[in-house]
C-alpha cells in the first residue's frame, strides 16, 4: 500500500506540475494581449495590432496544451484518489462545477469569437472578447483555488456519514487561506507572462531582426507589467506567509527548518546563515514574537490527532522556499535594471543582459513550481488539513502495476506534448511579426 501511495502521489505531482506550467502563462498572457488589443483599438496603429496578433498565436498554443493537461487531473480523482473524492465530493462539487460550467465555457466561447471574429465582429465587440477570455481565466483560477484552499484550511462543512458536507458556501469562498492565496497566484501569473514576453522580445532585439522595433515595444510594456506583478507577488506573499503562520504553523516551521520554538525567531537564509529576529519581524512587525518549532508542534498534534509523524518533508519545503525567493529576487533585479537603463536612461540594453533575460524566461516557471511544492508538500501528512490523512485518500483496489503503467503513459504523452509545444512556439517566434493577419485556416492549425 505504501508503494501505491507513493506512486499515486508521484503521478499527481508530475501531472499537476506540468499543467501548472501553462496556467499562469495563460492568465498573464491573456492580460498582456488584452492590454495590447486595447492600445491598438485606441491608437489605430497597425504595429500595436501586429504585436497583439503575434502574442495571440503563442497564447493559443499555450491555452490548448493547458486545457488538455487539465482534463487529465480531473480523471485522477477517480483513478487514484477515489477515497479522497468520496470524502470531499460534496464540498468540491460546487466550485468545480462553477469552474467548468461558468469559467471554462466563458473562456472557451469567447476565445473562439476572438480568433474567428477579428474581421467579422465590430471592433469593440472583438476587443471585449479577449477581455472576457482573461476574465474567464481569472474565474477558473478562482474556483480551483477555492477548492484547494479547503484542503489547506477546511471551512463551512459538517461531518455526515464519514464525509465532509458543505453547509456554508459563503465561508468557502471567503476562506482566509484563499483570500491570501488567490492574489499571490494572480500576481505570479502576471509576472510569468511578463518574463515570457521579456525573454522572447530580448531574443528578437538581440538578433536585430527586421521586426525588432515591434519587439522593443513589447519589451517596454513587459518591463512595466513585470514590475507591477513582482511588487504584487512580494506584497501578497508576505500576507500569505502570515496566514500560513496562523493556519499551518508546521508548514512555516518546515519552510524555515525551525526545530525548536524561538522568541525572537531568526530568518534562515541558508543552513547556518541567519538574520536574527527577522522571522518575528516579518510575522509580527516587531523584533519579538514567538514562532513555534516542529518539536513543540509535533507534540501538540499528537495530543490532538493521536500518535503519528506530523512533520512534512522538511527538505522539500526548505529548499523550495529559497528557490522561490531566489528566483523572485533575480527577476526583480532584471526588472529594475531594464526600467532604469532602458526606460529612464533610454540606453540600449547590453547584449549580455539581453541573453540573460532570454534565460530568465525559466525563472517564474521555476518559482511557480517551487511555490506549489511548498503549498502541497508542506501540508503533509494531510490531504485535507486536520481531517483526512493522505494515506487514507488513495483508491482501494488499484494495483501497483496499473499506477506504474499510468505514470509511464502520462510521462510519455506529456513529453511528446512538451516537444510539440516547444516546436510550434519556436516556429512562431522565428516567424515573428512578419505575418499580416491570422486567417481562419491559420487559427485552426494553431489550435
Amino acid at each position: 500500500m505504501d508503494d501505491i501511495l507513493f506512486l499515486s502521489r508521484l503521478q499527481f505531482a508530475i501531472t499537476t506540475i506540468y499543467h501548472f506550467l501553462f496556467v499562469p502563462l495563460t492568465i498573464g498572457l491573456g492580460l498582456f494581449i488584452a492590454i495590447s488589443e486595447t492600445m491598438a483599438h485606441k491608437s489605430g496603429n497597425s504595429d500595436d495590432e501586429r504585436i497583439s496578433r503575434f502574442w495571440g498565436r503563442l497564447f493559443l498554443l499555450n491555452f490548448a496544451v493547458g486545457v488538455v493537461t487539465g482534463i487529465v487531473l480531473e480523471f485522477q480523482f477517480g483513478m487514484n484518489w477515489s477515497e479522497y473524492s468520496r470524502f470531499v465530493g460534496d464540498v468540491f462539487g460546487a466550485p468545480l462545477a462553477m469552474q467548468a460550467l461558468l469559467a471554462f465555457f466563458l473562456q472557451s466561447t469567447f476565445i473562439g469569437l476572438w480568433i474567428f471574429g477579428r474581421n467579422i465582429l465590430p471592433k469593440k465587440v472583438h476587443l471585449a472578447c479577449i477581455w472576457l477570455v482573461f476574465a474567464g481565466a481569472c474565474l477558473s483560477a478562482f474556483w480551483i483555488l477555492v477548492a484547494n484552499s479547503f484542503m489547506q484550511h477546511p471551512v463551512g462543512y459538517v461531518f455526515n456519514n464519514g464525509r465532509a458536507e458543505l453547509t456554508d458556501f459563503f465561508a468557502l469562498i471567503t476562506n482566509p487561506y484563499f483570500l491570501h492565496q488567490y492574489p499571490h497566484v494572480m500576481a505570479a501569473s502576471i509576472s510569468t507572462a511578463a518574463f515570457f514576453v521579456l525573454g522572447v522580445s530580448a531574443w528578437k532585439i538581440y538578433q536585430s531582426s527586421e521586426d525588432s522595433d515591434l519587439f522593443e515595444r513589447s519589451f517596454k510594456q513587459a518591463l512595466l507589467m513585470g514590475l507591477l506583478g513582482l511588487v504584487a507577488v512580494v506584497a501578497s506573499g508576505h500576507l500569505q506567509g502570515r496566514s500560513v503562520a496562523k493556519l499551518q504553523p508546521m508548514k512555516l516551521a518546515a519552510m524555515e527548518n525551525l526545530e525548536k520554538t524561538q522568541d525572537p525567531a531568526p530568518l534562515s537564509i541558508l543552513p547556518g546563515v541567519e538574520i536574527p529576529a527577522m522571522l518575528s519581524v516579518m510575522l509580527y512587525n516587531r523584533p519579538s514574537g514567538e514562532v513555534k518549532g516542529m518539536e513543540d508542534l509535533q507534540k501538540e498534534m499528537e495530543r490532538r490527532y493521536g500518535a503519528g509523524n506530523y512533520r512534512p518533508p522538511v527538505w522539500i519545503s526548505y529548499i523550495s522556499f529559497r528557490i522561490m525567493i531566489g528566483c523572485s529576487l533575480i527577476m526583480l533585479f532584471f526588472t529594475f535594471y531594464g526600467i532604469i537603463w532602458y526606460l529612464i536612461l533610454k540606453k540600449n540594453m547590453h547584449k549580455i543582459m539581453l541573453l540573460l533575460m532570454v534565460f530568465g524566461i525559466s525563472l517564474p516557471f521555476i518559482a511557480n513550481t517551487a511555490g506549489w511544492l511548498i503549498a502541497e508538500t508542506g501540508r503533509q501528512p494531510w490531504v485535507v488539513y486536520g481531517l483526512m490523512p493522505t494515506d487514507k485518500a488513495v483508491s482501494v483496489g488499484v494495483s501497483k502495476e496499473s499506477v506504474i503503467f499510468s505514470i509511464t503513459a502520462f510521462t510519455a504523452i506529456y513529453t511528446f506534448l512538451f516537444g510539440v509545444t516547444v516546436f510550434f512556439m519556436r516556429r512562431e517566434i522565428l516567424r515573428g511579426n512578419k505575418a499580416k493577419k491570422i486567417t481562419r485556416k491559420t487559427a485552426a492549425v494553431i489550435i
